[in-house]
């Protein structure tokens, strides 16, 4: 049956403006973002299906277009609409991290990067400076590729961190595969960016890998 056609108590745009967008179901917010459904579905059957399709929201929003337009009644601008709300989440919760925020313990920075690399298709190695403080300063995405064939470079990195005036620094980089245990490429470059940052006198404090929803710290290994 068409949404038009629910009793408007129960239709999710109604739902969200009585009761806010807490009290709503995944698949009913999902349906206000794809508006509509298809022959025979609605857009919360729609929704439905892409959460058991996906396996979840982090699935949906993982996918790649090929894989997400291959279920029916879902195209490019739908993918778009989708991604465009991921990454405005994505970018919501970076803006809300409080600027001067004062990082006491690692598992603050690993929980926020982790957020923001645990579901990019393509390697990408980031950045956290801060003060002297170890107050935040700034998050920035660096590199995309990978970290051997793309070349992260620590002259750029250094660059970066004199721009921002850093006096420490968290960099990170993810594993799309998902597996986060560390290359011996990743552990070599670990050491030869703490020497190149200790030569303008910044800290490094970590180099996290980040995996499916978890991290590897290159400090806990004992490398920094």
């Amino acid at each position: 049956m068409s949404i038009n056609k629910w009793p408007v108590t129960e239709r999710p745009r109604e739902r969200l403006l009585r009761l806010g967008a807490p009290q709503l179901t995944d698949a009913e917010l999902l349906a206000i973002l794809i508006r509509t459904g298809g022959k025979g579905k609605n857009a919360v059957d729609l929704a439905r299906k892409l959460l058991n399709q996906f396996n979840g929201l982090r699935g949906i929003f993982s996918s790649n277009l090929s894989e997400f337009c291959a279920i029916p009644h879902l195209g490019t601008a739908k993918y778009c609409e989708l991604q465009s709300a991921a990454e405005l989440g994505k970018r919501y919760l970076k803006e809300s991290m409080p600027h001067r925020l004062s990082i006491k313990n690692n598992q603050e920075a690993e929980n926020f990067i982790i957020a923001q690399l645990r579901d990019c298709q393509q390697e990408v190695f980031a950045a956290l400076f801060l003060d002297t403080k170890h107050r935040v300063i700034q998050f920035e995405y660096l590199f995309s590729g990978s970290i051997n064939s793309a070349g992260v470079y620590p002259r750029e990195i250094i660059k970066k961190a004199l721009y921002h005036n850093a006096a420490a620094m968290i960099v990170a980089h993810n594993h799309p595969s998902g597996i986060a245990e560390p290359s011996l490429a990743d552990q070599d470059f670990t050491i030869y960016l703490k020497k190149a940052l200790a030569m303008i006198e910044v800290i490094l404090i970590d180099h996290l890998i980040i995996g499916d929803n978890h991290a590897v710290s290159l400090a806990a290994r004992g490398l920094l």
